[in-house]
């Protein structure tokens, strides 16, 4: 064993002092093993060291994770800089990360080997590399049931604020555009009598379902890949393939999982089959719509409108055409931006964290 590596293992301190005063040249390959090992420290006395990737989420779960565990974070209520990101996750014992972390194969091997668990405080989970994970063994929280209500109601009011135009009427206001009353002005498309579609049948699809039921739409539909015989009989749904919800509904709903099956399922073929009168809502994942047919079809009047709480990418770039067009309503994805739900959603990453580096049970575990 060498002089650098007996120091590492007996006095950090000392190990750099005697780096910093050595003129023995030190290669490259046992400058990293130094630097692990006092990376380690912390875990070596028994302490797990957990890095989160951003200081603005909810108090609650970061003290969850200071009783037990050494934490540290990104400094800045902003996503953490890819660089930093490498630099801050070695020697971690788990990642507390968000949607807009992308945490590959390349971060997992930087953390090393003790790495044991990453939690994301989201639903979605299409940023985590699951299957390096699991190959390595890796498991992985997410926050699925708790932002379901917080997400039903945001889609219902993105919804009803695209079809009866409450953003172009609001602009009118201070614009000088509302003069008086007129007969069809601002005048939208109601949900009574109308077929409403919805693409994906979940937790969150059946809850913005039962919040549609007194609107008193003439029929509630859904495509889904699975039979939900249960859950449609109680909302009154039936079950339809995906070429019918197309061409029959008034207002379509994506609230679907991104997936190899999902991705861009929203096209120009797609669009072509909806009514005239269409209004499609978005609050599943930008990458379920090709935004470039989405954007002609908005342009041309295929379709009368679209209210999107999700794009690709996030956030859009202020030159792009979706912002140029009157007929769509964007929000910053703001679906389960609730307080509670965000408290919440706070508490079950750090309590997946804390399950998975105990080898418990976690609140809610991706399957891998």
């Amino acid at each position: 064993m060498s002089l650098i590596s007996l120091l590492s293992r007996s006095n950090s301190r000392l190990l750099l002092v005697f780096l910093h005063k050595s003129p023995i040249s030190v290669n490259l390959l046992e400058t990293k093993v130094v630097l692990n090992s006092l990376q380690y420290s912390k875990t070596t006395s028994g302490m797990k060291s957990v890095y989160v990737t951003r200081p603005d989420v909810a108090s609650i779960g970061i003290d969850l994770l200071k009783k037990e565990c050494d934490v540290s974070s990104w400094s800045q209520a902003v996503p953490v800089p890819r660089d930093e990101l490498l630099r801050q996750v070695v020697g971690k014992d788990a990642i507390y990360c968000a949607l807009t972390d992308k945490i590959d194969s390349e971060i997992i091997e930087r953390a090393g080997p003790q790495l044991k668990c990453i939690a994301t405080i989201s639903v979605g989970y299409e940023h985590i590399d699951v299957a390096e994970c699991k190959k390595r063994g890796i498991r992985v929280g997410y926050t699925p049931d708790v932002l379901t209500d917080a997400t039903a109601e945001l889609t219902v009011a993105l919804l009803l604020a695209t079809s009866r135009r409450l953003f172009e009427a609001n602009k009118e206001v201070y614009n000088g555009g509302w003069k008086s009353w007129a007969p069809d002005w601002m005048c939208g498309q109601g949900l009574k009598g109308a077929r409403v579609g919805l693409f994906g049948f979940g937790r969150i699809g059946q809850e913005i379902a039962a919040r549609l039921v007194p609107f008193k739409p003439s029929k509630l539909t859904y495509t889904a890949r699975t039979e939900r015989t249960t859950e449609a009989v109680k909302l009154n749904a039936e079950r339809v393939s995906f070429d019918e919800m197309l061409c029959e509904s008034d207002f379509i709903v994506a609230c679907c999982a991104l997936t190899p099956e999902t991705k861009e399922i929203f096209n120009t073929d797609a669009f072509k089959k909806m009514k005239s009168n269409a209004i499609f809502i978005n609050s599943a994942r930008g990458g379920v719509v090709d935004q470039t047919a989405l954007c002609a079809a908005l342009k041309d009047k295929r379709i009368l409108g679209a209210g999107l709480d999700v794009t690709t990418p996030e956030p859009l770039p202020l030159d792009d055409p979706l912002l140029k067009l009157d007929n769509v309503v964007i929000l910053p994805h703001i679906g389960s931006a609730d307080v509670n739900t965000r408290i919440e959603m706070s508490r079950i990453t750090a309590l997946n964290i804390l399950a998975g580096l105990k080898g418990e049970k976690m609140v809610a575990e991706v399957s891998i």
